[in-house]
């Protein structure tokens, strides 16, 4: 953070910023200028500094940040390079990663149902296999999953599919049982800033598939991703589900600007969940289209083999019969994005 002082600050107004900031703690290089005396603070509490207003001190023209509130999560901390993730054997970003598919259903219902779409995903091609074994839901009367039981199913899946397993963990008390049956634990909208929680599985070892909150800014986000992060878990994967905004046919506003801005500022590989975003069946491709042509790394999508029975987000849900399809023409759009221009 840079604070840059008017041309006619007096001595006596430059030393009481000066004081404030090092009684914070923080460090202060002072530079006289030609014209202007320019103040660098450094080794600061970054919301402690912002709280001091000193740009509304006597003598302060104006107060520049000059460095991003999230550290490991930025992208100089790998000299501009993209981080690769891997989640069960599968590479998700860097620089010659392929655009990947996480297919699955919402929620797991029975072994029956999950089976029959494990294997439908995997003969579409998909990378991994989603599936909710605990489901946070709005109302406490809908259905919130198998639990444990659910978890099995999913780990019975992944043994004849061969597909990694993606699910979400919503409760402290179940990081074990997820830890114990998944490759890879998902955070929910809802669950990006439970802080305490994402402690924990910043804790537990295992890649984390962490979606940006339906209020949440970039940086809000990108600092979620930091609590996982300064554990010593780099394995995190972002991803946008769409936030929220009243003017969308939608079920909420796919922000595909943020998908770039991510790609621009953090090394973390980016995917994007049109499912959530959409709300049914008929806008989820076009999505993911979009998605896959703006340079994310890859799509998490729901399908089901019967949605119109499906005990959770059933009108979003992507036929099983219609998933070979969506699968080719989604890639094809992500290889021609990726397609050098042609000289």
């Amino acid at each position: 953070m840079l604070v840059i002082f008017h041309p006619d600050a007096t001595a006596a107004q430059i030393e009481a910023v000066l004081l404030r900031i090092e009684q914070t703690g923080a460090g202060a290089q002072r530079v006289d200028g030609a014209e202007q005396t320019v103040v660098g603070v450094i080794d600061a509490d970054r919301d402690h500094i912002a709280a001091l207003e000193l740009d509304a001190d006597p003598g302060v023209d104006r107060v520049v940040s000059v460095s991003s509130p999230y550290k490991l999560a930025h992208k100089h901390r790998h000299g501009d390079r993209a981080h690769p993730v891997e989640i069960g054997g599968v590479g998700f970003g860097g620089p010659d990663a392929r655009f990947r598919l996480i297919l699955g259903p919402c929620a797991v219902e029975s072994t029956e149902q999950t089976l029959s779409a494990a294997r439908a995903c995997a003969a579409a091609g998909a990378d991994l296999l989603r599936g909710g074994a605990f489901k946070p839901r709005t109302s406490p009367y809908a259905f919130q999953g198998l639990g444990l039981d659910g978890l099995k199913i999913l780990a019975a899946a992944r043994e004849e599919t061969g597909l990694p397993v993606v699910t979400e963990l919503t409760d402290l008390r179940e990081v074990e049982a997820v830890v114990e049956y998944a490759d890879c634990i998902q955070v929910g909208a809802r669950n990006m800033q439970h802080f305490p929680l994402l402690t924990e599985i910043g804790r537990a070892g295992l890649p984390v598939l962490l979606k940006r909150g339906l209020g949440a800014s970039v940086d809000d986000f990108l600092l979620a991703a930091e609590y996982i992060l300064t554990e010593g878990n780099s394995q995190v994967v972002l991803c946008e589900r769409g936030i929220h905004a009243n003017a969308t046919p939608a079920r909420a506003c796919l922000d595909l600007a943020a998908v770039t801005v991510l790609k621009e500022h953090t090394h973390l590989p980016v995917i994007v969940d049109p499912s959530h975003a959409a709300g049914r069946r008929a806008l989820v491709e076009p999505l993911a289209l979009a998605a896959a042509a703006c340079g994310a790394d890859g799509l998490i999508a729901e399908c089901h083999p019967n949605p119109s029975l499906a005990r959770c987000d059933g009108p979003q849900a992507i036929t099983l019969d219609a998933l070979d399809a969506f699968c080719g023409r989604v890639r094809a759009v992500a290889a021609a994005a990726a397609a050098p221009m042609p000289v």
